[in-house]
């Protein structure tokens, strides 16, 4: 018998998880945020789910608490069987985290719409 995990529903949800393993590991929320790059007050708002994180900040949270991004999207902090990320998908990653902030805001954002266009129901 296979189980099913559902994703974390809910920014709220996430932002509980990011600030439950950021205690885990013994951080303060000014010391994560200056490890990614961002305001401790910023990180306040992730972590009460006041605003959206975005993919690439999720990534950056999650690398600098060593752990798998699923670890904050999905309930059981397990990867569904199949959606271990490639080796082919983790290279073009590490190239969109060289990019400049900007092009990687773009491109992302890119993503996201043709994401969505994939996923919306056709008529």
């Amino acid at each position: 018998m296979s189980q099913t995990i559902e994703p974390v529903a809910t920014t709220h949800h996430i932002g509980e998880k990011i600030a439950q393993f950021r205690k885990m590991r013994g951080l303060t929320q000014a010391q994560l945020a200056e490890t990614i790059g961002i305001s401790r007050l910023l990180l306040s708002d992730y972590e009460r789910g006041k605003v959206r994180v975005y993919a690439d900040i999720l990534a950056r949270i999650a690398t600098a608490l060593t752990i798998s991004p699923a670890k904050l999207l999905y309930d059981s902090g397990e990867l569904p069987p199949d959606a271990t990320p490639s080796l082919r998908l983790i290279k073009r990653l590490q190239k969109i985290e060289r990019l400049p902030l900007a092009q990687q805001k773009a491109l992302l954002k890119n993503i996201d719409m043709f994401l969505k266009a994939a996923n919306a129901p056709e008529n």
